[in-house]
């Protein structure tokens, strides 16, 4: 067994990992001293960051995230790693609202009221249709009574980007090292360190866990030593979840039409991507599951699933379905699916990240950077900066504090900041 000791140990490689590399790396003057831990090369391959692309945009029904979102927004534009990639694609939205859902009103509001000039526009059902070429004349819109367009939304290049910051934190100096996290090691002082699945210690005098969708996994022998009731696992504060995606690989013919769309947010239910520059254009679903498993110590938590790429008929057959009143075209043309992918991450009862130090008092120096809830991604040039005040002791201001907090149950907020992607059903649902 190899021992290898930091500072800093960064365990997960995801867009918190990524970005508290990145921003831990501007602050000090030895970089070399941060190590970030992870079972792959960036870009991690099994993150939820890393992805073909995802969707950048401020219209947040809470004000804390309309905020973040316009700070990442500008580092989209601005910051250098980014702008001279080109991975930032700023096609704007049209976004679809409920019968009787006020989410998009208190979007359009939020817009209002932030002192920023609202570029947001309202739509007619006949515009819709007829826009971009006609490409949604045939949508089925008989859920929804409003329609906005937003022209400074877009999408970003997921798992280029996040390899962009990574090197770039290699660059400067950070340790990455290639392994994969097994269990945490306590001593009288703390949290020791991580063991590896290949029998090697990293050591460190902090350590954070970005290890979203895995995070319950891997404290749970943690919190069996020490005792933790359920209230105060992590279980209880974060769960994985997970939601199926779709690529459809666009012909040459239909490239002219389909490079018309902006992102398309097909109300709660999911979202469509315009195409990538290889011609792939992306379908989600709101439709999220849990993985849950029995511990040996009698512990309900979720995970992953080994094999992230088994995805049953009915699990395909299912998402298919949920999409085929977007774009019918594609479907009556009996469109074959390029590809399926299974998308984890942890999401919090209030869907706001955990960036904070763990309560427990035998765990003083270890940190969580995890949540992303399926609505953090657009965030990887900002985050870090946060975890970064977190990991040295500074306010990020009373309010995201709060937001980003350790919650007892009484203190989460009623209406959560993305509600819809809650799991209500099990992965062995669709095994059908």
């Amino acid at each position: 067994m190899s021992v290898m000791e930091s500072d800093v140990l960064i365990v997960g490689a995801g867009i918190f990992g990524v970005s508290t590399a990145y921003h831990l790396a501007k602050q000090t003057s030895n970089p070399s001293s941060i190590t970030i831990l992870d079972r792959d090369h960036p870009p991690s391959t099994a993150a939820a960051s890393t992805d073909l692309n995802k969707i950048i945009r401020a219209d947040y029904s809470d004000a804390l995230y309309m905020d973040l979102a316009f700070e990442a927004i500008d580092d989209w534009k601005n910051n250098p790693l980014f702008a001279t990639a080109g991975v930032y694609h700023e096609t704007g939205w049209i976004s679809m609202g409920e019968r009787g859902n006020d989410l998009t009103s208190t979007i359009r509001n939020n817009f209002k009221i932030s002192g920023r000039p609202d570029l947001t526009k309202d739509m007619t059902e006949e515009e819709v249709r007829s826009n971009w070429g006609g490409i949604l004349k045939d949508a089925d819109l008989t859920p929804f009574d409003s329609y906005y367009f937003n022209p400074s939304a877009g999408w970003a290049d997921a798992g280029s980007a996040l390899k962009i910051m990574a090197d770039e934190a290699i660059r400067m100096g950070v340790q990455y090292k290639v392994d994969e996290a097994k269990r945490l090691v306590l001593d009288q002082h703390g949290v020791r360190g991580v063991q590896t699945k290949g029998g090697n210690l990293y050591k460190a005098k902090k350590i954070i866990l970005a290890t979203g969708a895995w995070t319950s996994e891997l404290m749970t022998l943690t919190e069996d030593e020490l005792g933790m009731p359920q209230k105060s696992r992590m279980e209880s504060h974060l769960t994985a979840a997970g939601v199926c995606v779709v690529h459809y690989q666009l012909t040459d013919a239909e490239r002219p039409l389909y490079d018309q769309l902006p992102v398309y947010v097909y109300g709660e239910q999911g979202e469509t991507l315009p195409p990538t520059a290889s011609g792939i254009i992306k379908f989600t679903s709101t439709a999220s599951f849990k993985n849950t498993v029995h511990t040996d110590n009698g512990q309900t938590i979720s995970i992953p699933p080994v094999h992230q790429r088994a995805i049953s008929d009915g699990l395909r057959r299912q998402t298919v379905d949920s999409m085929k009143n977007r774009l019918p075209q594609l479907f009556v043309k009996n469109h074959e699916v390029d590809h399926f992918r299974l998308c984890w991450d942890a999401i919090t009862p209030s869907q706001d990240p955990l960036i904070t130090r763990h309560p427990h008092p035998q765990l003083s120096n270890l940190y969580l950077a995890v949540g992303g809830s399926f609505h953090c991604w657009k965030f990887l040039p900002i985050i870090g900066r946060y975890v970064t005040n977190m990991i040295y002791g500074l306010s990020n201001g009373a309010d995201r504090d709060k937001a980003w907090g350790w919650k007892d149950e009484q203190d989460r907020r009623v209406r959560g900041v993305h509600d819809s992607l809650i799991p209500s059903t099990e992965l062995r649902d669709f095994q059908i």
